[in-house]
């Protein structure tokens, strides 16, 4: 029998903030100033849903030495975009106001860029003291350690949550993680990149409290 849902434990970015269009356009053009080309969908299937920790780890394999010149060019650019454009994604106020399960936050960012998009969009209150970031834990996505460990801080089982991702990798996290995943696909990412067990994928962020209930 079906464990019924006690926890959403939401993604951030692509989730809740539309910030992977910003985040791709920026490591399309940091990659072209340092020396690695690449195309948006290059971005978005190596990088998109990986921890700094993990993106660092990619770029040094390319570019040895030039980590650190690539995460503090891609924070500088980012940060300004995310001042100048960034929105909440469609629907998911409306979403939020209709869910009645307790939520959280797990996201690869760190805490500071979190407080930042989401506080930028008016989503920080809503979260605020239930905010986990893979900083947190020793593996980022698609590892398991970050859905877990919200879980164990909400004193939730895993089987009775529920992930709202938007990548591949957070997917395969949630899956890890022995939970259930709604898999976002009105952003980036491939409908089937998101596809698999226990996942249900969803384009429109306002059907989301209906799903729930069918879990």
């Amino acid at each position: 029998m079906t464990t019924p849902p006690e926890l959403v434990i939401f993604d951030c970015d692509g989730v809740l903030v539309d910030s992977e269009r910003i985040a791709v356009r920026v490591q399309v053009q940091v990659g072209a100033e340092l020396g690695w080309p690449l195309t948006a969908d290059e971005v978005v299937e190596k990088f998109v849903g990986r921890s700094n920790k993990s993106v660092g780890e990619l770029v040094e394999a390319r570019l040895p030495g030039r980590a650190a010149a690539w995460q503090q060019r891609y924070e500088e650019l980012h940060r300004a975009a995310v001042d100048a454009e960034l929105v909440a994604v469609d629907g998911i106020h409306e979403a939020l106001a209709a869910l009645t399960l307790p939520t959280c936050v797990a996201s690869s960012g760190s805490h500071e860029k979190m407080r930042h998009t989401l506080g930028h969009t008016g989503l920080h209150a809503r979260f605020e003291g239930r905010i986990f970031s893979a900083t947190e834990v020793a593996h980022g996505k698609p590892a398991p350690d970050l859905f877990l460990h919200a879980a164990r801080q909400m004193g939730v089982s895993p089987a009775a949550c529920v992930v709202v991702e938007d990548s591949k990798y957070g997917v395969q996290a949630a899956r890890s993680a022995g939970m259930r995943a709604l898999g976002y696909s009105g952003g980036l990412t491939p409908a089937h990149w998101l596809e698999g067990p226990d996942t249900i994928v969803f384009d429109d962020m306002r059907k989301l409290p209906a799903l729930l209930t069918e879990l």
